[in-house]
């Protein structure tokens, strides 16, 4: 919108760079361009703003298919005003000279008239396209013939138009098409899911049974080592046992015959003492038999004395010594059988 200030009776219009300016003084062109600054007098001007900037226009609408299904369309077109001189002849873009503003709706204008020629073109090509097909390449087949339609439309040019780009956004069922639509796709979205869930857990079964048979194969292998181990120690135990013996045999033997060379040594030396005793004791003999009685008395009193004990002191009782006198008395008399002679 163009700004427009009043001073001393006169009217200043300042216009933005994408606006383009046409004004008109009873009927004579002054001023035709883009970003213009004058002044001008309200009674006598006449003065329109049309702006060449892009612009974008969305638009929606519905359509029927091939199959009698109704879509919705999502679309957007961008134009922009490439000839200002014509489309502000063929349209009013005039501005009030006291406040800027559109006296009329030229943009609504524009809008109807490219939203109803690019409806006229989807619907030309929906209408032959039944509903899985609209969906599917809905998209790029709308796109293509819109552009193609508005491009070969002549009184786009003629109103000084000129398209820039078309985007179709979506081609959609109603609501209740559109889950029945999804069903089968999340049907099958399901079954992969189970399926892939029902592979995991063959695969888990499979895994735990390997680890079973894993497990179990280890504790055969061990029960088998432990067999082996059980069957080495039995064999050391016995070899152990047999060398034991073995030694104990040699032990015994080596001992045994340790005893009986012991037992002969003794026996020899037994012999040879006995005989030295014996030679000894046959030579003792022999000496005393060549001796006399009286010396052999001597040698026995003296070997008596030699073996009696200590006596520091004897104590001759009465009775003792009366009994001792009688002995010595009756030894006398027996010692001389003619006891009276001697007397």
């Amino acid at each position: 919108m163009a700004d427009i200030t009043r001073r001393l009776g006169r009217r200043h219009l300042r216009s933005a760079p994408t606006a383009h300016i046409r004004h008109l003084k009873r009927g004579r062109l002054v001023h035709d361009g883009t970003g213009l600054s004058f002044r001008f007098r309200a009674l006598t001007a006449a003065i329109s703003e049309v702006p060449v900037d892009d612009r974008e226009l969305a638009m929606a609408f519905h359509a029927r298919t091939a199959d009698f299904q109704d879509v919705t369309v999502q679309a957007t077109v961008t134009y922009r005003i490439s000839d200002p001189a014509t489309a502000a002849g063929r349209l009013d873009f005039s501005i009030d000279p006291d406040t800027g503003v559109w006296r009329g709706t030229p943009l609504e204008q524009l809008a109807t008239l490219l939203t109803e020629t690019a409806q006229q073109h989807a619907l030309d090509v929906l209408a032959r396209t039944p509903l899985a097909g609209a969906l599917a390449d809905g998209v790029a087949a709308v796109r293509e013939r819109v552009s193609a339609g508005l491009a070969a439309e002549p009184r786009l040019p003629a109103t000084g138009i000129e398209v820039v780009a078309v985007r179709v956004v979506a081609v959609r069922p109603e609501p209740e098409v559109e889950r029945a639509l999804r069903t089968p796709a999340r049907e099958q979205i399901q079954q992969e899911a189970d399926r892939a869930t029902y592979e995991r857990r063959a695969v888990a079964v499979e895994r735990e049974r390997a680890i079973a048979e894993n497990e179990l194969a280890s504790k055969i292998e061990l029960a088998r080592r432990e067999e082996q181990l059980v069957d080495q120690h039995g064999t050391n135990a016995r070899r152990e046992a047999e060398e034991n013996a073995a030694a104990d045999a040699v032990r015994a033997e080596a001992e045994a015959l340790r005893t009986v060379r012991l037992a002969r040594a003794g026996a020899e030396a037994a012999r040879e003492s006995g005989e030295a005793r014996a030679a000894a004791q046959s030579a003792w003999l022999r000496v005393h038999g060549d001796t006399d009685a009286a010396t052999l008395h001597a040698l026995a009193v003296t070997l008596l004395a030699e073996n009696l004990p200590r006596i520091d002191s004897v104590t001759l009782s009465p009775d003792v010594l009366t009994g001792l006198l009688a002995k010595l008395g009756g030894a006398a008399d027996r010692g001389n059988p003619a006891g009276g002679g001697g007397r």
